[in-house]
């Protein structure tokens, strides 16, 4: 009977646990990968713009330096060959020197920014070219000094000014090829970011799909846990109603044999008892301890019964819920010794059957509860006939408990299957004085589906 309906479930279910934990190592695998190769690319980035684009666009500056002074010199000797100045070959001599220093210094620090793609024949052919200029230069002043004018100017136009236009011809290559370089470099550069950029929209895309099949495969094993879990939910709730199922008919039954067989034995005893004393000799010792035990049988039978009514109210099946509570709240209030207000309202409807059991045992589990632990001297019991619902309240302003602890008893989950069973809800609060209310509201076509 019991196997009937119930599904088994695997034994044995696999965790997605471990797979997320390996997706996740890939994850950041990737990620740390990823942060290396950009860390790679910036670094090669700034490296090339250290390295040449920054150095061409110094050693730029110092060639137009360079440039400038041979400018310089090259108007200084077109004066010095204009026959309508006054002034001698040596009067430019110093103007020759200024120039000459400023170009020393502005060669020294080219030599120090010079751009790696910078050839030593280059270098050579600078370097060299410039002292060839300045030993002609300083032959020509060593003419002039000898009043050598004409020879001079001939080595001027001839020598030094063929000269300056080879340097600045040199120059103007050179700031050519940094420039050349320079366009490489922002070719280069544009390069990088480029990939980089395409490297980004792949990670992303990548990290994208990986959270789009990691969301993908939680929800599946989501799907499944809720599954197995609504499975096991209703394996419980199966279960519990065929214990519940069990204990009322194993109560009903210990009720009914206690009434009927327990009950009619000592009545027949009772009987018996009475003929026999009636039998006996008045004021009699043989008489009087008949009727003794006689009482004794007489309050046994009365135990057995309310022991009987306690086990399985057989008013329930008779009456109903209603008359049931009618009886059983008196007889708390005389065997607790506390006052029970009872309170019913709107418009009765039969309630009987399994329904009535279940709401008359959360009745009873509350009222248990609330004489053993509450310590309270007054409780209210509310019975609500409501238009679509019954509701049932039992109140105390004792000590109250928690009922959303962990540590429950077996009373109060009893109490949340029976409603559960019913499909309705039993709530725990705590009144504005403190203690306990117990609510139990069950749908009325809940109760009429339950009453059979």
């Amino acid at each position: 009977m019991y196997s009937r309906g119930v599904q088994r479930l695997p034994t044995a279910q696999l965790s997605p646990t471990p797979k997320l934990f390996l997706g996740l190592i890939i994850t950041l695998v990737a990620v740390v990968a990823y942060s290396g190769y950009i860390t790679r690319q910036i670094s090669g980035l700034r490296e090339l713009q250290d390295n040449l684009v920054d150095r061409n666009r110094k050693d730029s500056l110092q060639l137009l330096r360079i440039q400038n002074d041979l400018n310089t010199l090259g108007l200084a000797m077109r004066d010095m060959l204009d026959n309508d100045e006054p002034y001698p070959l040596t009067a430019w001599s110093a103007q020759f020197q200024r120039v000459r220093t400023d170009l020393d210094d502005a060669l020294r620090r080219e030599r120090q920014v010079a751009p790696v793609n910078r050839t030593p024949e280059q270098e050579q052919y600078l370097e060299t070219s410039v002292a060839q200029f300045w030993d002609a230069a300083d032959r020509t002043f060593v003419l002039a000094q000898d009043r050598n004018q004409a020879e001079a100017r001939t080595q001027i136009q001839i020598s030094l000014r063929a000269r300056q236009e080879a340097l600045s011809t040199a120059v103007s290559r050179l700031l050519v090829q940094n420039n050349e370089s320079e366009e490489q470099a922002a070719l280069r550069i544009a390069e990088i970011y480029g990939r980089v950029q395409r490297q980004v929209y792949l990670f992303l895309t990548g990290t994208l799909i990986a959270i789009l099949f990691t969301s993908l495969y939680l929800i599946r094993s989501n799907r499944r846990l809720f599954a197995q879990l609504a499975a096991l939910s209703g394996q419980r709730s199966e279960l519990a109603q065929k214990l519940i199922a069990t204990q009322e008919s194993t109560l009903r039954h210990i009720s009914r044999e206690l009434h009927d067989e327990f009950g009619q034995i000592l009545t027949a005893v009772g009987m018996m008892l009475t003929r026999a004393g009636n039998l006996a000799p008045e004021n009699s010792p043989l008489r009087a301890e008949l009727r003794e035990v006689n009482e004794i049988t007489q309050s046994t039978l009365d135990k057995v019964r309310t022991l009987s009514q306690a086990l399985h109210p057989v008013m329930l099946e008779e009456t109903g819920l209603e008359s049931t509570l009618d009886w059983y709240l008196p007889v708390v209030e005389r065997q607790a010794g506390i006052h029970v207000s009872y309170e019913k309202s709107g418009q009765a409807f039969p309630v009987d059957g399994n329904a009535a059991i279940h709401v008359y045992r959360v009745v009873q589990e509350a009222v248990n509860n609330l004489t053993r632990h509450s310590g309270a001297k007054e409780a209210w019991v509310r019975l609500r006939f409501l238009p679509q619902i019954l509701e049932v309240e039992i109140e105390d302003h004792g000590k109250g408990f928690d009922a959303q602890s962990g540590k429950q008893g077996i009373g109060l989950v009893a109490m949340r299957e029976r409603a559960e069973l019913m499909g309705g809800t039993v709530q725990f609060e705590r009144p504005s004085q403190g203690g306990t209310l117990v609510r139990l509201r069950v749908p009325r076509e809940k109760l009429d589906s339950h009453a059979g």
